[in-house]
């Protein structure tokens, strides 16, 4: 039984610009009402709420949206722990490298679960079900991605080719990750089986996370150290040191740490979710 807590990280940076031009910069497709009566972001933040495996989320943000996110949020009764401001996008390994810090002060065993505000999943309660499966995985101190099975020869997403299987239950040791591929490649994966279109979210442990970031990645790892000790607080926000958190290296973190950790498992899940990254994907749903 896992007892730690959860802890929802959820990156609303993105400008979804590949739906331009009602998602743009100033107004991207996280904060629009594109899908029902609530925006993306909305969705996402309900989707950890009112459980009680998840505590009050993490929002990593830009400075131009803090108004409109922290509105949002109070519009659906969600108050954060913390409200992060970047003061530039340095991609996602930092700032899920900021949030592992800021739980790893008060309970280095906590658990992040990283979500992009700009998802869709239709079926919560496969989600939350398969939350609680991956932090089995994470309390062993296993790093998680959740793998789409792919429904078609998709060229959109990257893939994940699953390994051996590794208990407690559903898992696979990650064998390799894939980019986004051709649609003759597409094609070969669908037909071999084995590959799982990459969601793009996570879950570990903070100390775990870390600790593959002091390995793999010690130049983000330092300079979010240094963004947190210059950070200061405005209003309900925390901003992070602008000289140092802009000398943060910019990385993803599947390619930071996720494609070289050995600790990698890929949990698979159908969940009825969507990245909506394209006009044909948001017609789709």
């Amino acid at each position: 039984m896992v007892n730690s807590k959860v802890y929802p990280i959820l990156l609303s940076g993105g400008a979804g610009t590949r739906l331009w031009p009602v998602s743009r910069a100033l107004y991207p497709k996280q904060l629009q009402r594109i899908l029902g009566s609530n925006t993306l972001l909305q969705d996402t933040a309900l989707r950890v709420a009112n459980d009680s495996t998840f505590v009050e989320p993490i929002i990593i943000s830009n400075d131009d949206h803090r108004f409109l996110i922290a509105s949002q949020l109070k519009e659906v009764g969600i108050s954060p722990q913390y409200h992060v401001l970047e003061p530039e996008g340095r991609n996602t390994a930092p700032a899920i490298a900021v949030a592992a810090r800021l739980v790893a002060e008060t309970d280095p065993d906590g658990i992040l679960l990283v979500l992009p505000a700009d998802h869709f999943i239709s079926d919560i309660q496969s989600f939350r079900a398969i939350v609680k499966v991956a932090s089995q995985y994470a309390a062993a101190g296993h790093l998680v991605t959740f793998g789409i099975p792919p429904t078609r020869p998709e060229t959109g997403y990257g893939y994940i080719k699953a390994g051996p299987k590794i208990p407690p239950e559903g898992g696979y040791k990650v064998s390799a990750f894939r980019e986004k591929p051709s649609k003759s490649v597409a094609e070969r994966y669908l037909a071999e089986g084995g590959y799982f279109w990459n969601s793009g979210m996570f879950l570990f442990r903070a100390d775990a996370l870390l600790d593959e970031m002091t390995t793999h990645c010690p130049e983000i790892q330092s300079g979010v150290e240094r963004a947190l000790k210059t950070a200061v607080r405005d209003l309900d926000f925390l901003r992070l040191g602008k000289e140092a958190f802009s000398a943060t290296p910019s990385d993803s973190i599947d390619y930071a740490v996720m494609e070289k950790t050995s600790r990698a498992v890929v949990l698979p899940v159908e969940m009825g979710w969507s990245d909506v990254g394209s006009w044909q994907g948001l017609w789709e749903l």
